[in-house]
This record gives structure tokens, sequence and C-alpha cells, in this order.
């Protein structure tokens, strides 16, 4: 699994292969199974993770009680609550593992010793927000414009593993559509369910 911690450090950073084994060492890696919460909406984050296998959930309750899946991260992405902004620092969303998972567990009270320590790993760190933040501000605009079969067809380009590893109606909700509307436009690519 540390592995795929070097990979990733590697393609942000010039980090000596010495250097990504100290800071790996002093990086916890921990076993969640499937179903485990994470962070629940309302609770303030104390952590931030980052996949090296599995699939985790990020969804919200609204004012009727219904679920709404905002996003599925996979291996080789990280997971983190940007919500500096309010003033109670609540997260607005749920994260819960999908299938059992491995994910590196990041204390956000010691990030900056850690950061201090290692001014690579800030390096690092804020290159891959300022990647992933581009992409997510791409998607977005993309799934805005789209209409729900455009962003069925998207998915099965840049995520096609979601459609085997996560349930209909997650998958319907993440996509702003209905479990229903979602086995049409399914039925119409000729899509297997399973």
């Amino acid at each position: 699994m540390k592995s795929i911690l070097f990979k990733y450090m590697s393609k942000f950073t010039s980090l000596t292969k010495e250097q990504q084994k100290t800071i790996a060492e002093e990086i916890k890696i921990e076993e969640f199974k499937k179903g485990t919460i994470l962070l629940r909406q309302g609770d303030v984050p104390t952590k931030c993770y980052f996949v090296l296998k599995g699939c985790i959930r990020q969804y919200s309750i609204d004012e009727n009680g219904k679920e709404v899946t905002s996003n599925f991260y996979t291996e080789e992405q990280a997971i983190a609550v940007f919500n500096n902004h309010k003033l109670d620092k609540s997260s607005e969303y749920t994260f819960a593992c999908l299938e059992d998972s491995v994910l590196v567990v990041g204390d956000l009270d010691i990030e900056q010793d850690m950061y201090s320590k290692y001014t690579q790993l800030e390096i690092m760190t804020r290159k891959m927000i300022e990647e992933n933040f581009g992409k997510v501000q791409d998607e977005f605009a993309t799934f805005i414009a789209s209409t729900p079969e455009e962003r069925f067809k998207t998915l099965l380009t840049k995520r096609p593993q979601l459609v085997v590893r996560v349930p209909q109606h997650q998958l319907a909700s993440y996509l702003g559509i209905t479990p229903e509307s979602l086995s049409r436009i399914k039925k119409r690519l000729k899509i297997d369910n399973n």
C-alpha cells in the first residue's frame, strides 16, 4: 500500500526516496470496514484522508431528509473538508466507506507541525489541492451544462469503475437523477446493471 503513496508523492514533489520513506513512517495507515462513518454531517472534522484502497461516499441530508450524494473517493484521491469559511467549522457532509478501505489518516491538529518538519510535504499538499480544485471546477461546469445522459456518459468515460462499485440509487443521486431515470439511460445505452 505504501508504494501507492510513494508514487503519489513522486508526482507532486522532488522528495528523495529516503525523504519519502521518512515521511511515510510518520504517516498513519488504517483499515476501515464497509459501512464505517469517517465523519458525520454537522461534526467538526479533525482528520483528513487519502484513499489507498476502497470507495468512500460523500453525502448530505437535505431539508426534506433525503440523502444527496455529492462525490465518491477511490484509490489515489484525497478527502478533506474545507470549511474555514464557516464560523462553527462543521462539515456539510457525511463520509462513509462503501467498501472495506485502507486510508492514510492525517490528524489536522498536527498538520502544521508536519509541514514545518517536512516543507516538501506542504508543497505536495498545495500542488495536490490545486490540481484537484482545477478538476473539480471543470467537472462542475461540465455537469451543470450536461443532460443526465451526458452526465452518465462522462461518468462511464472518466470513472467507469463507479458503475459496478456503487449502488444504483447512490449513483443516480450523484448524477442528479432518479434511480428509474438511470435505469432508462442504462437501457438506452445497453449498459448491464450487474
